[in-house]
């Protein structure tokens, strides 16, 4: 579960995303992005329809998508200034990272955890 300023930032990242057409909102929109492979990440009402989930959390799954599902279909709707949606599909790596950062952040994870560092070929500038 998410707490309310992690779900306040996530928001405001689709928000913006939306804004910047780096997101798609709906049932239909998302599973096209999906089946192009084209989403990085979904936000999902659960509370929305069981119609309108059995039409894209299975998609989703068989495409690799992570999905969130901690928010209700008003809370989506009022970001993409809707009375309710089901589904908002993120496609932005940049986006992506900030919602998964804000999930990880509050779960007390460490981001970053078990990535290989990549070192430069360039001088230390300490020197």
């Amino acid at each position: 579960m998410i707490d309310e300023a992690a779900k306040r930032k996530i928001l405001g990242l689709v928000g913006l995303g939306i804004r910047a057409r780096l997101a798609v909102v709906g049932v239909q929109q998302v599973r096209d992005a999906a089946k192009r492979g084209r989403l990085k990440i979904a936000l999902v009402a659960g509370d929305g329809s069981q119609n309108s989930l059995d039409k894209v959390v299975p998609l989703l799954s068989a495409r690799g998508v992570r999905s969130i599902d901690d928010f209700s279909a008003a809370e989506l709707g009022a970001v993409a200034g809707r009375e309710a949606v089901a589904v908002i599909g993120v496609s932005d790596a940049g986006l992506t990272r900030g919602i998964i950062g804000a999930v990880s952040a509050e779960k007390g994870e460490i981001e970053g955890a078990g990535r290989t560092t990549r070192h430069s070929s360039r001088r230390d500038p300490r020197r």
